[in-house]
């Protein structure tokens, strides 16, 4: 399935969903960040995704890095809250989700990057690496926050 993120775009399609998600930012012991070159857009992104039934927010995040990454992760803290409506996500399916996203901020405990079917390459990538990867503006604000913010989680 594809994927267009339409940030503030008066022409994207109306939203029919809001599905809670999450994303995770990872830094190893040299501050490298964690990121998947996502399959659906191309687009490099932290680890996540949508909250599944019978599990905590927190549990999302964790089970999330591992299927997309590879990464074992404990959470440590919140990044923020991601709610713009301005940002929606449309899907080939005909979904349009409103973005719904808790970044948490994580800490490897085991596993060795691997590939999944929603990620084409594993990476760590130094903070200067970054601005000449193809991310998307809502996913990039998240890791300058992850970087930037400390304890102080973003609300927006």
């Amino acid at each position: 399935m594809s994927r267009i993120d339409h940030i503030n775009n008066p022409d994207a399609p109306a939203p029919n969903s809001v599905v809670p998600s999450t994303t995770a930012f990872v830094l190893d012991e040299k501050h490298q960040v964690l990121l998947i070159r996502r399959t659906d857009n191309g687009d490099w992104a932290l680890p996540g995704g949508a909250h599944d039934l019978g599990e905590s927010i927190a549990q999302t995040a964790i089970r999330e890095t591992k299927e997309e990454s590879g990464i074992d992760i404990e959470v440590t803290g919140i990044v923020g809250i991601y709610t713009d409506p301005g940002h929606l996500i449309e899907y080939s399916d005909g979904e349009v989700r409103q973005q719904f996203s808790i970044c948490f901020r994580g800490r490897q405990t085991g596993g060795t990057p691997a590939v999944s079917a929603e990620s084409s390459q594993v990476e760590w990538f130094d903070r200067a690496e970054l601005a000449d990867l193809p991310i998307n503006p809502s996913m990039r604000l998240r890791i300058e926050h992850g970087y930037d913010r400390g304890d102080t989680p973003y609300v927006g």
